[in-house]
């Protein structure tokens, strides 16, 4: 499970995890959204998420708050991207001018990448809002859950290096 501010690399760290690994990516971003930028109702969600994390193998990135715990207890390895605002803010101001004609390869096909003040807010007061609820979820998992914790696109270059390159090896 990787978690982690929007803007912290969750979907292109996942997708080298995946290709590292040879296993499957779930971006949460991609089941959550329909056309139009429209949410998935709250009961549906829920249900979409709970088979999600009975599949046998995966990864998945995401927040989604409403859904965290049922990730927490199904996940193995927990992934948190503990990324500083100012990266974050950065990479989606990037990532939006990359992308803002035409759909991202987390998203679903037809919803182009989209920017507003809400979202440079909601990721700047992150480190405040969110980031306490999720260490505290985080500390209060049982020992046999792998919890690593990356504060840096450094870190997570290191992280991503250490893992076998299953897919490499293979070729």
């Amino acid at each position: 499970m990787v978690i982690g501010s929007g803007g912290a690399g969750k979907s292109v760290f996942s997708l080298e995890l995946a290709r590292r690994t040879g296993l499957p990516v779930i971006h949460l971003d991609r089941e959550y959204w329909q056309p139009g930028w429209q949410h998935m109702p709250e009961p549906e969600w829920e249900a979409k998420v709970a088979a999600l994390v009975q599949r046998e193998r995966w990864i998945i990135d995401g927040n989604y708050g409403g859904t965290m715990p049922l990730r927490l207890a199904a996940a193995d390895t927990i992934v948190f991207l503990d990324i500083p605002r100012l990266v974050c803010e950065w990479a989606v101001i990037t990532r939006w001018l990359r992308h803002r004609r035409r759909s991202r390869p987390d998203l679903a096909l037809g919803l182009n990448d989209r920017l507003d003040l809400a979202f440079l807010r909601w990721i700047w007061g992150y480190p405040n809002t969110r980031r306490p609820g999720i260490l505290r979820q985080l500390a209060e998992l049982p020992p046999s859950t792998r919890v690593v914790r990356l504060t840096s696109r450094t870190a997570m270059r290191e992280f991503l290096a250490g893992v076998p390159d299953l897919a490499g090896a293979a070729a």
